[in-house]
């Protein structure tokens, strides 16, 4: 289950992304603008702000997501991103940090092309960071003897799991777009306890939390902490650096 107050601890951290990716989406009078995975809608009333005489078309997987969303104001759906197909008047699809948990999302984006209007754009951020300490430190405790017989099942991907810009690009250039790709590494600067076990508890480690019993994640967290602690040490001033790639790509169909 995603627990929208986690994912919301890091914000503004989370945000700068998304407004960096809409930043690269030229139109000014779109019709219908959809955002697919729009987690609890924090980022997705910006989008009402930007173009407010547009329909603000909104989803997400996750229920917990949905009604916050939903009481944010917002009229968003409970969808499977792969179930989704654009109204005749779509004309902005924005996907930030979602697709990299569709395993088939590579299709989706040569399927939408050739359903969207001329003119219309897909911009999609995801992370590039599954080789990461952070999520390689989690494959290897939850690989471990003593965790294993819990987590065997869960779905720890660590190759191919989103591409990088290039072979984005050539994905949507190939569907009839001109695209623009590119990747950034943040280096986010965190505060507090425990930061970055505080960060991917709201996003990496939600597949490990559904599949423990209450005190078995507790321990599992706790066993996470030392390790975490000597891969992003803390910094003489109290703030720990937590490097984190991001993967761009904003596509026009002609």
């Amino acid at each position: 289950m995603w627990d929208p107050d986690k994912y919301l601890a890091f914000a503004d951290h989370r945000g700068r992304p998304f407004y960096e990716l809409l930043s690269r989406v030229d139109t000014r009078s779109p019709r219908r603008v959809v955002d697919l995975g729009c987690g609890p809608g924090n980022l997705t009333v910006s989008l009402a702000q930007r173009w407010p005489d547009a329909v603000l078309e909104a989803s997400d997987s996750s229920a917990e997501m949905v009604r916050a969303a939903r009481d944010r104001g917002l009229d968003a759906a409970r969808l499977d991103v792969r179930d989704w197909t654009p109204q005749p008047d779509t004309d902005v699809v924005v996907s930030n940090a979602a697709l990299q948990w569709v395993p088939e999302h590579r299709e989706l984006l040569r399927r939408w092309p050739a359903q969207l209007p001329s003119g219309a754009w897909i911009a999609v951020q995801v992370p590039g960071n599954f080789d990461a300490p952070s999520h390689a430190i989690v494959r290897d405790l939850a690989g471990a003897e003593r965790w294993s017989r819990w987590l065997a099942d869960v779905p720890f991907r660590a190759e191919n799991v989103v591409d990088d810009p290039v072979g984005y690009a050539g994905l949507l250039a190939d569907a009839g777009c001109v695209v623009d790709a590119w990747e950034t590494t943040y280096v986010q600067q965190l505060t507090g306890d425990n930061p970055v076990l505080e960060w991917i508890t709201g996003t990496a480690l939600r597949p490990v939390k559904d599949a423990l019993s209450a005190p078995d994640w507790d321990r599992f967290r706790d066993e996470l902490v030392p390790l975490l602690d000597e891969a992003y040490p803390r910094r003489p001033d109290g703030s720990t650096f937590f490097p984190f790639r991001r993967i761009f790509v904003a596509a026009r169909v002609q």
